[in-house]
Formats: C-alpha cells, sequence, structure tokens
C-alpha cells in the first residue's frame, strides 16, 4: 500500500515552475528506487553561507555536500557519489546536518507540507518525522555560521561521463578514486563513503542482510543507512535493490 501511494503521488505531483530542465524519476513496484535521468552534469551552484551547493535549474531536490549527491524525494533522501547515481535510501537518522539545515528556498520541488514553512529556514524536519527523531537531534540547527566549513570541491571530471560514456557502478569507485580525491570531513558522509566501498568491493551476485556499522562505544547495531535493518540484493553491476 505505502508503494501504490508513493505512485500515486508521484504521477500527480506538481513540476516546479523555477525549474529549467526536467528531470525523470522512476519508480519500480516492489522496493522504491529512484532514478534521475540527466543529460549532461547539472549546473551546481553553492547555497550562500553553507558547505552545500544546489542544483538550480532542475525540477528535483538536488543538492552536493562533501562528495556526495543528495536528493529528497517521495520524502526520503537519497545519496551517490556520482551525479546521475545509482541511488541509496539514507534515512532521517543517517542525513548530515548540513543537508537538514537546507533553507526552503533552495528545494526546486518541495512537497505540499513545505508551504507554510518559512523560506529562509530549513524544513521543520522535528515536526515532519516525529518526537524520536526529534528527541535523538535536539538543538540539530543550532551551529555557529561563523565557523562554517568550506565545501568540498566538485567532482568536475564526471562532466566527461555524460550520456552514453556514463560509467557503470563497478567503474565509478575506481574513475572517483584517480580523479576526486576527496576525504570527507562529515562523519556521517565518512560512513556512507565506507559502506558503499565495501559493498562495492564485495563478491557480486550475493545477498545479505544488511546490518548496518557497529557503533564502537557501546556496542549497538546503528543500522545505517536505515530506519531499521533490512535485505539488500546485489544484482551484479554494483546496483543494490531494496525489497
Amino acid at each position: 500500500m505505502r508503494y501504490l501511494l508513493m505512485l500515486l503521488g508521484f504521477l500527480l505531483y506538481p513540476v516546479s515552475s523555477v525549474a529549467t530542465t526536467q528531470v525523470s524519476v522512476g519508480v519500480s513496484i516492489p522496493g522504491l528506487s529512484i532514478g534521475i535521468n540527466l543529460p549532461a552534469y547539472p549546473e551546481l551552484v553553492r547555497v550562500p553561507g553553507y558547505p552545500v551547493y544546489y542544483a538550480p535549474q532542475l525540477a528535483a531536490n538536488y543538492f552536493f555536500y562533501d562528495g556526495m549527491y543528495w536528493v529528497y524525494a517521495y520524502d526520503d533522501w537519497y545519496a551517490s557519489r556520482w551525479f546521475n547515481g545509482p541511488w541509496e535510501l539514507v534515512y532521517p537518522q543517517y542525513v548530515p546536518l548540513f543537508i537538514l539545515r537546507i533553507p526552503v528556498y533552495y528545494y526546486r520541488r518541495p512537497p505540499p507540507y513545505f508551504r507554510d514553512w518559512r523560506r529562509d529556514a530549513p524544513p521543520r524536519w522535528g515536526q515532519h518525522w516525529g518526537r524520536d527523531w526529534e528527541r535523538d537531534h535536539r538543538s540539530w540547527n543550532q551551529w555557529d555560521r561563523r565557523a562554517a566549513p568550506r565545501p568540498a570541491p566538485l567532482p568536475s571530471y564526471q562532466r566527461e561521463y555524460s550520456g552514453e560514456r556514463y560509467p557503470q557502478p563497478g567503474q565509478q569507485l575506481q574513475l572517483q578514486k584517480q580523479y576526486y580525491p576527496h576525504e570527507p570531513a562529515d562523519a556521517v558522509v565518512r560512513q556512507h563513503y565506507q559502506r558503499e566501498d565495501e559493498r562495492r568491493a564485495a563478491p557480486p551476485a550475493r545477498q545479505y542482510q544488511d546490518e548496518g556499522p557497529r557503533d564502537h562505544d557501546n556496542g549497538r547495531d546503528q543500522g545505517m543507512p536505515g530506519r531499521g535493518r533490512g535485505h539488500w540484493q546485489d544484482d551484479g553491476g554494483g546496483h543494490d535493490r531494496g525489497r
């Protein structure tokens, strides 16, 4: 039922009037997958005062932060190290805070519940995601703006890999290590990097239960990135498909 509602929402979802380039988003059932099909590397502009870039010409909530691309669609966050994916679902507790702090104004395709919120302030994630998330993220939007980190360099080398030249997932990691030796400064992003490196290095065509990284401070399994533990299946090309 959840996926049917998401699909219906996609069909009825309005396209932002400020966008000049259309983004195609695909939904597969069962299991939700997202594909952003761009004809070329998107124009990315820095959000003033934030170590984040956004794509003003896309009809999508599309951002770049600390070496990864981030998209907000269907009430979920997705991340990738390449501008056209493949995209991995990232659950609320594992989205970097600087992504969550982006003001509403920079969402090119804001969902309807954003409409009554201040455009110069971030979305009210505590109100949207509930008390549990808010309890675990106290003061998430309180930060010293004078001490904001510098934005990571854009992986401009990816401009050369548009269209038919876009690499398969198995090639992406090798190209990134060769042309973009960026090491994330954000601890949450570093965890995403580590998980992806481990997953790409694993043998293909495997099926396993995703237990997530271990919290070494207390031995608790955090299940990152996800709202809980889940099953992933690799199709042999590096694409992880949620089931």
